[in-house]
């Protein structure tokens, strides 16, 4: 058997982890805020901001794949997850001090090191749900998963402006990294059980350098993981691009507080779409199917927003497309679980996190060089690539993928079902 069955009675673990699990995202979200502003406010150097907060995001990426077959492997998960997320607060905190008093290279190096570890606050908390709940409660546990991501985004970089504003920005990264390590503290409370162990030794405590390719191999391989996992992360690519795009809207509006307000607008909408979701999981035994239409009509009201007329109606369809989001994140946190196998799950969640972030920035990064073509081509764009998603993502899940049983899976062969080594589990029954 591969992992601990979840708990099935007794009090609810989802409330320690849910505020485990916002205080953690809320810092993560808020630090890239509070950087710039402290970059600036004690170095009077913007560009030191955007270099710290480069140096706390690319490892989100590039480190996504070895948290993940860590995390994966360790025998004592409640201690790994808990000591990393709380270090992560730990080392914002000493940021906060650092900055601009020490040398650059010195906080350059902090940051990073930092940012290898933030995959398990996105990717690497959700993974936990399967060992913590019974296989009934997942769906509406993910919807409420999905919450946290929402809350975070609304409100880390709220406090980080507000409290930077009001005393200083170095507080504001205090708090925010004190709040993270809260958060890991919390985790130890969590009743997750260690890994068995096999004759004398633990099973899949060792890593292997081979384990690093196992999630992407399930990515490229699997039918309704690879189909979930490339899908968003191409609509990412417009999502990303949607900062750069409310800003110049603002400025055709005349209406400076749209440059934030669309974006809040559009968090807004993505948390009521998770609530509505949690209260009503429309779809809940074909996950990777809310995804599919959840991609396109994501795009229909980012189309309409260049005949808005103005920034209030602009925004009225931010919060519209944020909504349809909603559904489809809780659904891509539903399908991983649903078709990631066990040994591997956390790596696939800390991959798929990474990717989406890859895609995201890489978006951002296209919409700043093409400002110049204005508002509307790039609006239309971003609202584009949410239908070559959905495209993308049901050409991939018409795939086959060929089991220890030689049948099929995916559209193509039946309806799809977890692979062979999540149906050999408890879990997977």
């Amino acid at each position: 058997m591969t992992g601990t069955p979840p708990r099935t009675s007794g009090s609810s673990p989802l409330p320690v982890y849910l505020t485990s699990a916002v205080l953690a995202r809320t810092a993560d979200e808020g630090a890239r805020v509070a950087l710039v502003l402290l970059a600036t406010q004690r170095a009077d150097s913007p560009a030191l901001g955007g270099a710290l907060v480069a140096a706390l995001m690319i490892p989100h990426v590039a480190a996504a794949p070895v948290v993940g077959v860590l995390a994966d492997s360790v025998r004592r998960r409640r201690l790994f997850h808990g000591s990393a997320v709380a270090l992560y607060g730990a080392a914002l905190v000493a940021l906060a001090f650092l900055v601009g008093t020490v040398d650059d290279v010195l906080t350059l190096a902090l940051a990073a090191a930092a940012g290898c570890v933030a995959p398990l606050l996105t990717g690497g908390l959700t993974g936990l749900l399967a060992e913590l709940l019974s296989k009934d409660r997942l769906t509406r546990a993910f919807s409420a998963d999905a919450v946290s991501y929402n809350l975070a985004g609304i409100c880390g970089p709220a406090v980080a402006a507000a409290l930077g504003t009001a005393v200083g920005a170095g507080t504001a990264l205090a708090v925010l990294g004190s709040g993270a390590t809260t958060g890991g503290l919390l985790l130890f409370s969590l009743r997750l059980r260690p890994r068995p162990r096999v004759g004398r030794r633990t099973e899949r405590r060792r890593f292997r350098p081979a384990d690093l390719v196992r999630g992407v191999v399930e990515v490229v391989r699997n039918p309704p993981l690879r189909s979930v996992t490339w899908g968003s992360g191409v609509a990412q690519l417009g999502v990303g691009a949607l900062p750069v795009v409310s800003v110049l809207l603002a400025a055709e509006y005349h209406a400076a507080w749209a440059a934030g307000g669309l974006m809040t607008a559009f968090a807004a909408g993505a948390l009521a779409g998770s609530l509505s979701y949690a209260c009503r999981p429309v779809g809940r035994h074909r996950p990777e199917r809310v995804v599919l239409w959840g991609l396109p009509a994501t795009g229909v009201p980012l189309a309409m927003v260049p005949w808005a007329g103005d920034a209030v109606a602009a925004a009225a369809l931010f919060a519209m497309a944020g909504f349809c989001t909603g559904p489809l994140f809780s659904a891509l946190l539903a399908s991983r679980e649903r078709y990631a196998p066990a040994p591997v799950r956390t790596q696939i969640f800390t991959l798929g996190a990474g990717l989406k972030s890859t895609f995201a920035a890489a978006g951002a990064g296209a919409a700043g060089a093409l400002s110049g073509l204005g508002a509307v081509p790039l609006m239309l764009g971003a609202a584009a690539c949410q239908v070559l998603a959905g495209t993308l993502a049901l050409a991939l899940l018409t795939g086959r993928r060929t089991g220890r049983d030689g049948t099929g899976t995916g559209l193509a062969g039946g309806s799809p079902r977890p692979s062979a080594s999540v149906r050999d589990t408890p879990r997977g029954r």
